[in-house]
């Protein structure tokens, strides 16, 4: 009698991941996973069905047909450990057997192990006021601890969409000109609207009269001073100051591994511009350059640490957190520099609307232009020689408090209807004082 061999699969219980503290951002079954933290899905991600290709393999391990599997964000990221390992039985069935239904003889059996769960760096108090104070907004919050690096909280796009970061790149061609010595601080610079002197000309925000000193040209961001600035520091000295901040490279969330199934895109800065005018416009954030909130929080840790960027692991189980190490980017007195620089931008300048009554917060502001805002139906272009009105990114960069600091933020609103100072520093604001008490 010809004996069949069956398999009957049974999938484990999938694992929960936690919070810093062991509160669950994602538990229960894969057909019925919750997220107890409103908000929190852009972090975790979301289990589903798997692609055709992840379905072969998901068989292939053993788990049975109809099998979920995460899709996106930590689901994604740590799913073989989520996961767990299939069990059930291998049987043997005569021909009679197996019309009779009994299902014939156990040759083998085991039981299912389930995954393990993974605890995240990501803080829930933090995690939720991120997404409150995002809201209904197109953008992303990201928040590192200002001394470790370790990731606090992640709201909407915070590392997965780069967008130009406008004048937060400042902090970068500052970076870069203080430490050739191609500027101090004592040096002053006409007040003008606008100058040509990269090639091109090249505007102030609003038009508006910009230049005295280089710390009230830092807090009032003048595109006048950092365009040309960036020309004298050059194209090369400018992408290598870019690299040692993180760009180019992708973010150090995960191991390797994970890394290469998830695939976070850098933040990126091309390595070939050489002419002034694309220098020029890269050192205030525009051209080619393109970074996300992840990016520009770490870009003030580095300032925060005394000029030292720390990888920004998000979960606390040792063999998932990267690799990287700590990267030496500029010294002590330069981050030193900087910090009293982005001090001036919150207390005098572009970024008064992140300032906080009893902590002292270090900040820079950005606003992109992406180009000309489509017309609305029944509205004139504009008149000849007039600009049409540009569709906007709003930046945020800063940490706090400034002189012990305790969290780095970066935020990002994409088609916004203000600048950075107007849309994106309220919103740091909110999330650093609620994490600051």
């Amino acid at each position: 009698t010809a004996v069949t061999l069956t398999r009957r699969t049974r999938a484990p219980d999938r694992a929960p991941i936690l919070a810093s503290d062991g509160t669950p951002l994602a538990e229960g079954p894969a057909a019925a996973r919750s997220q107890p933290i409103s908000g929190a899905s852009a972090v975790v991600g979301e289990v589903g069905a798997p692609p055709v290709e992840q379905e072969r393999e998901l068989a292939a391990q053993g788990f049975p047909p109809g099998s979920l599997t995460g899709n996106s964000g930590l689901e994604l990221a740590f799913n073989d450990r989520l996961s767990g390992t299939p069990g059930g039985q291998l049987l043997a069935a005569s021909q009679d057997e197996e019309s009779s239904l009994r299902g014939g003889r156990v040759l083998a059996s085991s039981e299912p192990q389930p995954g393990e769960q993974v605890r995240t760096t990501i803080d829930p108090q933090l995690q939720q006021a991120a997404v409150t104070a995002l809201g209904s907004l197109y953008g992303g919050v990201a928040v590192l601890d200002a001394r470790k690096g370790s990731v606090l909280a992640l709201a909407g796009i915070a590392f997965s969409a780069p967008q130009p970061p406008g004048s937060t790149f400042k902090v970068i061609t500052t970076v870069a000109a203080l430490d050739a010595g191609m500027v101090k601080l004592s040096d002053t610079f006409p007040v003008e609207t606008s100058n040509s002197d990269i090639g091109r000309e090249i505007a102030n925000s609003h038009d508006s009269p910009c230049g005295g000193t280089f710390a009230q040209a830092f807090a009032n961001s003048c595109n006048t001073v950092f365009a040309p600035l960036g020309a004298e520091v050059g194209g090369e000295l400018l992408v290598e100051t870019a690299e040692n901040f993180g760009f180019n490279s992708p973010p150090s969330l995960y191991d390797s591994e994970t890394t290469a199934i998830v695939e976070p895109p850098p933040s990126t800065i091309p390595t070939d511009i050489s002419s002034s005018v694309e220098v020029g416009e890269s050192a205030i954030g525009q051209g080619q350059v393109l970074a996300t909130p992840l990016e520009l929080a770490t870009v003030s840790q580095t300032i925060a640490a005394g000029g030292v960027r720390k990888p920004t692991p998000i979960t606390k189980v040792a063999e998932l957190k990267p690799d990287a190490e700590p990267v030496r980017v500029t010294s002590k007195e330069t981050a030193a520099t900087v910090r009293d620089l982005m001090i001036g931008v919150v207390q005098n300048g572009t970024g008064v609307a992140a300032a906080l009554p009893n902590v002292q917060v270090a900040g820079k502001t950005g606003t992109a232009e992406l180009g000309p805002k489509a017309l609305q139906p029944g509205q004139d272009p504009p008149e000849e020689g007039e600009e049409p009105e540009q569709e906007l990114d709003a930046w945020f960069t800063a940490f706090a408090p400034a002189r012990e600091p305790r969290l780095a933020i970066g935020v990002m609103v994409v088609n916004a209807a203000g600048d950075g100072g107007e849309i994106a520093a309220p919103i740091a604001a909110q999330v650093l004082s609620a994490g600051l008490g």
